[in-house]
């Protein structure tokens, strides 16, 4: 069976403020559907005091073209669930106040040793297997425009400072 393929496009934030559209070419109306569910149930955390609240921790990890990860250790299993993701990705803003990027998916990986978890409906996400962590993980960039593609890993667009 062929899936209904088309472009969708959901309005984001970037790191400057301004909007832009990212467009969801080629994906799946249903992973578009969980991609929009991802971003309205990530939207309380645009508020970092929301995320700590809710249980994220610093884990110190500060990547270039990624940000800063804050991760729910509470949500890592081997369920994948759009609306819950374990780990958000922030960016720091020229004021110092932190805005929002990216959610990322993360499942153990004696979870799930031999093939990747499963995630967003269709074919395009792919889980990177990250041996240092020992998760597999998977970003999703809700909140900012990649142009490489919304499951990229790295995002071009997105400076640490």
């Amino acid at each position: 069976m062929e899936e209904d393929q088309t472009t969708f496009s959901v309005n984001s934030g970037n790191v400057s403020g301004n909007d832009v559209q990212n467009e969801y070419t080629g994906l799946d109306k249903k992973t578009v559907w969980e991609l929009q569910q991802a971003r309205a149930a990530s939207s309380k955390y645009r508020n970092i005091k929301n995320a700590m609240n809710d249980g994220y921790i610093d884990i110190n990890v500060v990547l270039p073209n990624m940000g800063y990860h804050y991760l729910n250790p509470g949500l890592l299993d081997n369920t994948f669930d759009p609306t819950k993701p374990e780990i958000l990705v922030y960016n720091k803003r020229a004021d110092g106040s932190m805005e929002l990027v990216a959610v990322e998916y993360a499942v153990p990986i004696p979870l799930s040793p031999e093939l990747a978890p499963a995630g967003f409906s269709g074919s395009a996400d792919v889980w990177t297997r990250n041996t240092a962590f020992d998760l597999w993980l998977l970003h999703a960039w809700v909140w900012h425009f990649n142009p490489a593609g919304v499951f990229t890993p790295m995002n071009m667009n997105v400076v640490v400072n």
